[in-house]
Formats: structure tokens, C-alpha cells, sequence
């Protein structure tokens, strides 16, 4: 199984960027997705969850309002739409797959699969 990200780079202040995940290896279409986010020298933050059908999501208190999480199960794929982006949104960021149906878990460790991260950072 084999999650991959793609989209990242550096962006301004107040800009966007979209990062996208790509799984393959086997379907997520009845589980949840996530992203996370480390910055260095921090510890792993929650950014973001969908539930398997794209109906419910959640996200954390620093990008409410600002990142939208969607899912194309046809693709197998979840995406991350950034926008209003601060200098503190700089981090890694990582995708996540769960393999258990009906949840939509918030912690990193209910995740089952992870991408390998993709560096994203915004300049002041």
C-alpha cells in the first residue's frame, strides 16, 4: 500500500496551494482519510479528516475555515485545499488512511497508512 502526495512548495503569505494524495494498493472507499502536518521541532498536528462517503469532515482549531478536505473515491485519492495561508502553516504534511469502516478518527494513531510527507511553506 503505498499513499503519495503531490502540490506542495512554497507559497506567499494570504496564498493557496492544493495538495492531493494518491493511494494505491488497495481501496479506502469505506474508511476515513486524514492529513496531518509537523513542523520542525514540533510535535505531529491534526489538520484534517473525511469520513469514507465525503459527508462529514473535521478539522483542526488552526485551519477551521481557512483548509478544506474532499475525496474522490473513484480515484482513490484525498485532497487538501489551503487558503489564507500563514507562516505557521509551514510543516510537513502527511497523508493518512484508516482501514476501519464508520469512524473518522482525529488522532494519528488510529491511522493505518501514511504518505512519506510533503514539504509546504509559506513566506512572511
Amino acid at each position: 500500500v503505498q499513499l503519495v502526495e503531490s502540490g506542495g512548495g512554497l507559497v506567499q503569505h494570504g496564498g493557496s496551494l492544493s495538495l492531493s494524495c494518491a493511494a494505491s494498493g488497495r481501496t479506502f472507499s469505506r474508511s476515513a482519510m486524514g492529513w496531518f502536518r509537523q513542523a520542525s521541532g514540533k510535535e505531529r498536528e491534526f489538520v484534517a479528516t473525511i469520513n469514507w462517503s465525503g459527508t462529514g469532515s473535521y478539522y483542526g482549531d488552526s485551519v477551521k475555515g481557512r483548509f478544506t478536505i474532499s475525496r474522490d473515491n473513484a480515484k482513490n485519492t484525498v485532497y487538501l485545499q489551503m487558503t489564507s495561508l500563514k507562516p505557521e502553516d509551514t510543516a510537513v504534511y502527511f497523508c493518512a488512511a484508516d482501514v476501519q469502516e464508520w469512524r473518522t478518527p482525529v488522532r494519528g494513531d488510529e491511522y493505518w497508512y501514511w504518505g512519506q510527507g510533503i514539504q509546504v511553506t509559506v513566506s512572511s
